[in-house]
């Protein structure tokens, strides 16, 4: 095995994490009753700190994002269109963020970089900058809507349109993972930048969130039956690693997307899942077992999908 080859070294760390962490959870040196606490700690401290001081130093002005636009418009399609066929619930909402959430900037970074050079890193950190706020707000305000209908339903009241996307929105603002992405938006655009008393620490724990979010993934993996999960697990892997690469080429390659730009746009969508995938089933209390099992089959699967894009694609 050539530990230096792109895919190896951008994959292995990950798997790595994966696997402490369910030696931890089988040994039980983790609790599984911490398990939610640490998930608090990592969604509402280490998730706030990476997630606004990325957002911090982003002008729009400065993105390419043509290629952006197109790469969203592809994973929008593969949302919305999951949402449907798993049934159109806070359940499917969730399963279907797991379908197109990719792991962009653990994974991606390095991957993208030792592949594609400093000219496919700048493309990368353009999707990176917009992927969180695009996909966890949409799929916040989406959650929140359907969890506000079935409330509605649930307590065989008559609420308006009006009313329930109200709430949705009030939740979605007012929600850990949009408010850090939208503050940090705005006080960007002020050009202030932030004094590294600040930005220390939040650098701090911001790069503690990939770390522990992937430990946090293999101790919850240990203490879950997957086999009962394995094949909602493997669909929601196969959908990630596979249909979403091959939805991104052909929907670019029809829009006219070539060279550079179509192949880093096709590696991000055939990386694993992200964590934050994980985090948000923990969140709402949705599916945690098949969105554990699914990330780290991910990871396994996305060997193969990086593999055969980056001999495919031109480099």
């Amino acid at each position: 095995m050539h530990f230096d080859h792109p895919v190896v070294s951008a994959l292995l760390p990950v798997a790595l994490l994966i696997l402490v962490g369910l030696v931890a959870g089988r040994f039980r040196w983790v609790r599984p009753e911490a398990v939610k606490d640490l998930s608090n700690l990592v969604f509402l401290v280490l998730t706030q700190a990476l997630l606004f001081r990325t957002m911090s130093s982003v002008h729009l002005e400065q993105l390419d994002l043509r290629p952006v636009f197109q790469y969203f418009v592809v994973v929008g399609v593969l949302f919305f269109g999951c949402v449907y066929l798993y049934g159109r619930t806070a359940r499917a909402s969730v399963l279907s963020l797991a379908s197109v959430f990719s792991n962009t900037v653990m994974i991606g970074v390095p991957l993208v970089g030792l592949a594609f050079g400093q000219e496919g890193q700048v493309l990368l950190l353009s999707l990176i900058a917009l992927h969180a706020l695009v996909l966890l707000t949409v799929a916040t305000i989406v959650i929140e809507m359907q969890l506000a209908h079935e409330q509605a339903q649930m307590e065989s009241q008559r609420t308006s349109l009006w009313r329930m996307v109200l709430q949705a929105v009030r939740s979605t603002v007012l929600h850990p993972v949009p408010l850090p992405i939208i503050l940090g938006l705005l006080y960007a655009q002020t050009g202030w930048g932030l004094h590294p008393v600040i930005d220390k620490p939040l650098q701090l724990l911001g790069s503690a969130f990939g770390p522990v979010a992937l430990l946090l993934v293999g101790v919850s993996l240990a203490q879950i039956p997957l086999g009962h999960h394995l094949k909602t697990a493997l669909k929601l892997a196969a959908v990630k690693t596979l249909v979403h690469p091959l939805l991104m080429f052909g929907a670019g390659w029809l829009l006219g997307l070539r060279g550079l730009p179509l192949s880093v746009m096709v590696v991000a969508a055939a990386l694993p899942m992200g964590a934050n995938v994980f985090l948000f089933s923990q969140r709402y209390a949705l599916e945690e077992d098949a969105v554990t099992g699914a990330v780290a089959l991910s990871t396994v699967l996305s060997a193969v999908s990086v593999t055969v894009a980056l001999a495919l694609l031109p480099h």
